[in-house]
């Protein structure tokens, strides 16, 4: 009866240890899913020429500045200062999108949209990107934020509001409106 039992014993715990094997609850899954969608878009990722250390499209029409948004999107999406890194250091900018679109395998738009984000506030974004990847935090849609047409109308006003108060405070000092009324003004080294 001894032998019985070690024998089915055995049987019983290698059975168990096959099932749980082949049960995805209790194994350490550290693959992520690669669903169809994303297959494509690395199938059709930017690539890295290591001969000019630089990023270029596969498919210029998807990938290319045009299939993205312009730099009005931009001063939408995050403010100015990815404005001004998109007009003076418009490379820069291009092969930080590329290369993003390369390594996390997604379209213009968002890798647009996760660039100006950057851009505008880096310590937020990596954040916000620690917290999706390590606490399971909702997915951030940069490539889409602040462009609700509410948002848009209200951000323009605003915009047209502080445009219109820079202008009247530039053209009242060079007039001397905001200066001493005995004909000096500020920009000639009277601040009092």
């Amino acid at each position: 009866m001894n032998a019985f039992n070690n024998g089915f014993v055995r049987n019983l715990v290698s059975l168990v240890l096959v099932l749980l094997g082949h049960t995805s609850a209790f194994q350490v899954n550290n693959r992520k899913a690669v669903t169809s969608a994303s297959a494509t878009a690395l199938s059709m990722a930017p690539r890295f020429d290591s001969a000019s250390q630089s990023w270029y499209p596969s498919d210029p029409e998807k990938e290319g500045p045009a299939a993205g948004y312009g730099i009005i999107g931009s001063l939408y999406r995050a403010g100015p200062v990815p404005v001004i890194q998109r007009v003076f250091n418009p490379d820069k900018y291009e092969q930080a999108v590329l290369k993003y679109m390369a390594q996390e395998g997604v379209n213009r738009v968002e890798a647009q949209g996760n660039m100006d984000a950057y851009l505008e506030n880096p310590q937020d974004w990596a954040y916000q990107k620690m917290c999706e990847k390590n606490k399971g935090a909702p997915k951030k849609d940069y490539a889409n934020a602040n462009m609700d047409p509410k948002q848009i109308i209200l951000s323009t006003l605003w915009a047209g509001v502080v445009v219109v108060f820079f202008y009247d405070l530039v053209t009242g000092v060079a007039e001397g409106r905001y200066g001493k009324a005995d004909g000096t003004d500020l920009l000639h080294g009277n601040l009092w």
